[in-house]
């Protein structure tokens, strides 16, 4: 992982989530999300933490990023649950303290949301495991935001690109970053075979308007 660029992280990335079943893609027999929506793609990427060389490539593409855009990072966050592991691994590699944030407050003890010490005008990168609306992972930036950290950004294994997530997260003029992206692993998905050329426009379509597709 130390030899590439981040131009050629999402392929690699990509190549990884696919190998793993981290991801798959059934454009002709699609999965129903919980919110009923028909999607040709399924992401898991908890699968992650199972398989060291994936875990591996996903923290040090995290600690690339933020090596190179967020040098004055001072404590990395995991948003619950997914992005906790991840968090874990990159504050290590990095030497930065660690935070976790639910997404809310527990309604016992000290009723914290952000987990972790921290102080006011601290540094905080974000780091998730995927973004669909973004909504769940905007929650938990502004949170950290309102406790009186600088939140530098999110960061993530994997996004869908709906625009929509893009327009929340400009609209809080809060960054987002992603290893790997659905036109990559589209990309590279034709690449090794998992599937067919013939397909691709399918699978662009649903990106474009999900709840349109298998109408």
């Amino acid at each position: 992982m130390s030899t590439l660029s981040l131009d050629q992280v999402p392929a690699e990335i990509a190549k990884g989530l696919l190998s793993i079943g981290a991801v798959a893609l059934r454009p002709h027999e699609p999965f129903t999300w919980t919110s009923g929506i028909k999607s040709p793609i399924y992401c898991d990427n908890r699968l992650t933490m199972s398989y060291p060389a994936i875990r591996e490539l996903i923290a040090e593409g995290f600690a690339t990023i933020i090596r190179e855009k967020y040098p004055d990072c001072q404590a990395v966050a995991g948003i619950a649950t997914g992005g906790i592991p991840h968090a874990a691994w990159v504050a290590q590699k990095l030497n930065l303290p660690m935070l976790y944030v639910r997404d809310k407050a527990k309604g016992h003890g000290k009723a914290n949301q952000i987990e972790g010490h921290f102080e006011a005008g601290q540094k905080v990168v974000l780091i998730e495991d995927l973004i669909s609306t973004g909504g769940s992972s905007l929650k938990a930036a502004v949170a950290v935001r309102e406790a009186g950290c600088s939140v530098q950004g999110v960061v993530a294994i994997f996004t869908y690109q709906f625009q929509n997530a893009l327009d929340a997260f400009a609209a809080e003029n809060i960054p987002l970053d992603t290893l790997s992206n659905y036109t990559a692993l589209i990309q590279t998905a034709v690449k090794s075979g998992a599937i067919r050329e013939e397909d691709v426009s399918l699978l662009q379509a649903w990106r474009e308007n999900p709840s349109a597709y298998g109408a």
